[in-house]
């Protein structure tokens, strides 16, 4: 059996035909020797083995002088050949025929068993099958089955991961109301200790790197936009100086003083004394500010507590103005609320606005400072008298301008306009504003220009215009 002969039969491609005829005259046979090898072996012993006569060309389909019905198979098989191959149609695929679950004989007693688990949906094929045949005939277990899957409707009802931020206030209320404290916190303290609280909460879910992100701190100057870019931790380390004044005024520490110790007179203003404790830091704020501010919180809430109705008689000093201790912490609350919002916006966490009680308190604060506010802008040169002022002596009605606030903490103030002691009247009233109460907390603390502040203005405009950028001219940094 010679080497040319033995390849010639695979590598030539000069014989399709040859190959057709052989492969139509065998059949499948080729196929069959290559998945069975014992066939193709018992096919080969009865056709005379391989050691039978026909010299070489018998060992190849075609060879020389062999028809292609009588030579032997190969010894190599061939690949079978596919079905995509041939031309033909494929075959169309068979679908396992479905079969419905037989319901199983059972007693009644089990029946009514498996009810819970069908409601639950936890029955196998052949269980859910027998008890559906059986609620079509069986009317206590149908109203029983309705009313468990009813009840499995309840149990996978969706709601928000987000708790409600009024379940702490809830809570409180709750114990206090089983269990009053010996010595309760006073209700002008309230919104300071609460919106304290809130922000410790939400410092305690941010990470490390977001202690800083970029804040930028916003408020109105001069009747101009003002900001001032730090960090989170810069923030918190602004609080801890500005809440240091009521500290100063209760007898507390002053955080300052260990800050800027040795490196001249502490000061009094709010944003000298931030500036000072950032100037004095050796490296940029981090978390580790976060404890000294919650611990001085704390001790604001407790030396009040004990002290009682006494201490609210206080004052404490901003420098430029003072404020009874009662609106002083009113104020370190509203401060506390807005730079939360800030640090919120900054590290994109979910804020609410204070409870509508503690907003109420806090927008009655700006209101009452309006008067005095609109003096100050009156003497600075920042707004003219009206046209027709309507001077008043001390206690006695004046030009009033009625605030209206909607929403949460609404309410009504009356503003007089010429003179801080004279006493807002509806009589005297010349101008009507209506805000939503977010966003005139949120035009006191200079986030909202006061041209797109009020939703709703009747009037004389020049009191409005006056009445509203003294409304942002309250915010400070």
């Amino acid at each position: 059996m010679s080497g040319a002969g033995r390849f010639e039969a695979h590598d030539e491609p000069d014989k399709p035909d040859e190959w057709e005829q052989w492969e139509d005259s065998e059949g499948t046979g080729a196929n069959e020797a290559y998945g069975d090898p014992g066939a193709a072996d018992a096919d080969r012993d009865g056709a005379g083995g391989a050691d039978s006569g026909g010299g070489g060309g018998g060992d190849r389909p075609g060879g020389e002088g062999d028809g292609p019905g009588h030579g032997r198979r190969p010894r190599i098989p061939m690949p079978r050949v596919s079905v995509e191959d041939t031309g033909r149609p494929l075959p169309e695929p068979t679908e396992p025929a479905a079969t419905a679950p037989v319901p199983l004989e059972l007693p009644h007693d089990v029946l009514r068993a498996l009810l819970g688990a069908w409601a639950l949906a936890a029955c196998s094929a052949a269980e859910t099958a027998a008890v559906e045949e059986h609620l079509g005939t069986c009317g206590a277990c149908a109203d029983e089955a309705l009313r468990l899957r009813e009840a499995v409707g309840l149990l996978h009802q969706s709601e928000s991961l987000d708790l409600d931020p009024a379940l702490r206030t809830r809570v409180l209320e709750s114990c206090l109301e089983r269990r009053p404290p010996s010595i309760p916190v006073p209700g002008w303290a309230a919104p300071y200790d609460a919106e304290a609280a809130r922000l410790d909460a939400l410092l305690q879910d941010i990470g490390d790197s977001e202690w800083h992100a970029p804040v930028r701190l916003r408020w109105f100057a001069a009747d101009a936009a003002t900001s001032r870019r730090t960090t989170v931790a810069g923030v918190i380390a602004h609080l801890l100086s500005v809440d240091g004044l009521v500290a100063v005024a209760l007898g507390l520490d002053d955080p300052l003083a260990e800050a800027v110790e040795g490196s001249g007179d502490i000061p009094v203003g709010p944003a000298a004394r931030t500036e000072a404790y950032w100037r004095a830091s050796h490296f940029p704020p981090n978390r580790s500010v976060r404890a000294p501010w919650r611990e001085q919180t704390h001790h604001l809430v407790r030396t009040v507590s004990f002290t009682g109705g006494g201490a609210g008689r206080r004052t404490v000093s901003y420098g430029d103005f003072e404020l009874p201790l009662q609106d002083a912490l009113l104020d370190r609350a509203f401060e506390c609320w807005v730079h939360a919002e800030d640090i919120a916006d900054a590290v994109d966490y979910p804020y609410e606005p204070p409870a509508p009680r503690h907003l109420n308190r806090m927008i009655d604060l700006a209101a009452r400072m309006l008067p005095k506010v609109l003096a100050v802008r009156r003497r600075t040169g920042l707004s003219a008298p009206g046209r027709t002022p309507h001077l008043a002596v001390a206690g006695a009605p004046g030009r009033s301008l009625r605030l209206e606030i909607e929403g949460l903490g609404g309410g009504e103030w009356l503003i007089p306009l010429d003179s801080p002691a004279a006493v807002g009247s509806a009589d005297h009233e010349v101008a009507h504003i209506a805000l939503d109460g977010v966003e005139f907390c949120r035009l006191a603390a200079g986030h909202v220009s006061p041209q797109e502040a009020a939703a709703g203005q009747v009037g004389d405009r020049e009191a409005i215009r006056d009445v509203l950028f003294a409304a942002a001219s309250l915010s400070r940094m």
